[in-house]
């Protein structure tokens, strides 16, 4: 007999991916018999059926929007990641530095991107609304990594770096055979935050930028909720769900990889 209690501590693959998609189903169900028993607008709330069939109808054109809001965020969790990581070495460096950004960092964070979206369309020119969309979703995304990044450089064994010291080890050896190993786990639990926000940034800027029509899931939503096509709304919602998923699930798996042979946190043990 299975251990009920082993198999919930590390539940494997299958039941991972059953799980979550046979709750949705149920929802699915679920929604679908209460537009339908309660006689529901589809103004208000589509039933399921009714929002996979304009998905069908309109998969050509929503799923070119998904593919450059998937390119977009893309390429703001690749910018933000570089930029965080190559800022947390630095501040581990200089004290000073730290003290004297940190706060202008917090700032970006703290600073709405509606509030700061015309600014940047500003600086970067209403004729390029595109990059101004990456820089913005980047801004976004690049502080998880930093602050995670920073802790693991700061969580280095005093032994281990005594170790290296004894060694007489340089700077760039202590950074690339020591430090950035250590903080690996840590930066890669930053990375899947900011994989989340930079398309949390990307959707909220497209919002505020607007595009054309070679526009992303967001201006398809914009564009829906003006004409008061509901069912439009909510199958680009799914699809941006569905993009979210999968880069949660994408960076989990690379943080499994990464981690499987060596830290506590992904190595299994026997009970």
């Amino acid at each position: 007999m299975t251990d009920w209690s082993a198999l919930m501590a590390r539940p494997p693959l299958w039941l991972r991916v059953t799980l979550p998609c046979l709750f949705f189903v149920l929802v699915l169900v679920a929604w679908q018999i209460v537009v339908q028993m309660a006689d529901i607008s589809p103004l208000i709330l589509p039933a399921p059926s009714a929002v996979f069939d304009d998905l069908w109808q309109h998969a050509g054109t929503l799923a070119l929007s998904a593919w450059n809001t998937l390119l977009i965020t893309l390429k703001a969790f690749a910018l933000g990641t570089v930029a965080g990581i190559l800022l947390a070495i630095a501040f581990s460096r200089s004290r000073l530095l730290e003290l004297a950004v940190s706060p202008l960092l917090v700032l970006t964070q703290v600073t709405p991107t509606v509030a700061i979206a015309p600014l940047v369309l500003v600086w970067v020119g209403i004729d390029n609304v595109d990059s101004a969309i990456l820089l913005l979703a980047a801004i976004i995304a690049f502080f998880p990594v930093t602050s995670n990044t920073m802790l693991g450089l700061r969580s280095v064994s005093h032994d281990l770096h005594d170790l290296f010291t004894v060694r007489r080890a340089t700077s760039l050896q202590r950074l690339f055979l020591l430090e950035l190993p250590a903080a690996l786990p840590y930066t890669l639990a930053g990375a899947r935050m900011a994989g989340g926000m930079a398309l949390v940034g990307a959707v909220v800027a497209e919002f505020v930028a607007g595009s054309g029509t070679d526009a992303g899931l967001a201006w398809r939503i914009s564009e829906a909720a003006n004409r008061l096509n509901t069912p439009r709304m909510f199958a680009a919602l799914f699809l941006l769900g569905l993009l979210g998923v999968a880069i949660s699930g994408a960076l989990s798996l690379l943080q499994y990889l990464c981690l499987r042979r060596w830290h506590e946190s992904a190595v299994s043990r026997d009970r």
